[in-house]
């Protein structure tokens, strides 16, 4: 990943907390072709740099590819949004402004270990219920389903363990502006306040430079 000094993040609290907060990823690996699946993941602190944990459909043929050799390439997609160049008050200035796009992104390789034992597949669906279900008034959990419908559901997945072996962070958030467009962009986002805007707007802020 192009990682200019300004956006790279090399953290691994923060890059973890993006992970967990946002754990539907982009899986991407190659044999002959590359080939993608979406899907949620769970987080584990083991080893230098965490351990993925997630499941395929049986039927997605991509399970097959991630049997052999060759790593793989996990994407988190975090807070992002447009950024407009009348937010900059340095446009009224010079006018050498233009339209841009803010986002963080934490990009980990590793290598897939397949999991097919059923122990496991429990324990991992269980837990990956129960990270999503947790702030729901009534959390549903596995036990609500019948033990013979989870039976069969189980029998269509395949279970990974993805050691990360290595990590690495993109927080594109106007750093390579001067503070007084910085400030301008938290405004703008506060104001437009869509999607990830308050999110964004508070990342921004904090990477002001206070010195400036």
């Amino acid at each position: 990943m192009y990682q200019p000094d300004h956006f790279r993040v090399d953290d691994l609290a923060e890059m973890h907390a993006l992970m967990r907060a946002r754990p539907l990823v982009a899986l991407v690996s190659g044999g002959a072709s590359l080939y993608a699946t979406h899907m949620p993941t769970v987080l584990k602190d083991d080893g230098p740099f965490g351990l993925l944990e997630f499941h395929l459909a049986r039927a997605n043929p991509h399970w097959k590819i991630l049997t052999g050799p060759g790593e793989a390439l996990v994407i988190f997609h975090g807070p992002e949004g447009y950024i407009t160049p009348n937010w900059y008050p340095s446009k009224a200035d010079h006018a050498k402004v233009v339209p841009t796009w803010n986002y963080t992104v934490v990009h980990a390789t590793g290598r897939p270990e397949v999991m097919k034992e059923k122990a496991w597949l429990l324990r991992h669906v269980g837990e990956l219920t129960d990270q999503q279900e947790r702030t729901e008034a009534k959390p549903w959990a596995l036990s609500d389903a019948p033990n013979s419908y989870i039976d069969v559901m189980l029998r269509g997945i395949i279970g990974f363990r993805f050691a990360i072996t290595r990590l690495e962070g993109k927080w594109k958030m106007s750093q390579n502006r001067e503070a007084i467009d910085q400030e301008g962009v938290v405004r703008g986002l506060n104001t437009r306040a869509a999607g990830d805007d308050l999110e964004m707007a508070d990342i921004v802020a904090r990477r002001i430079a206070p010195d400036k």
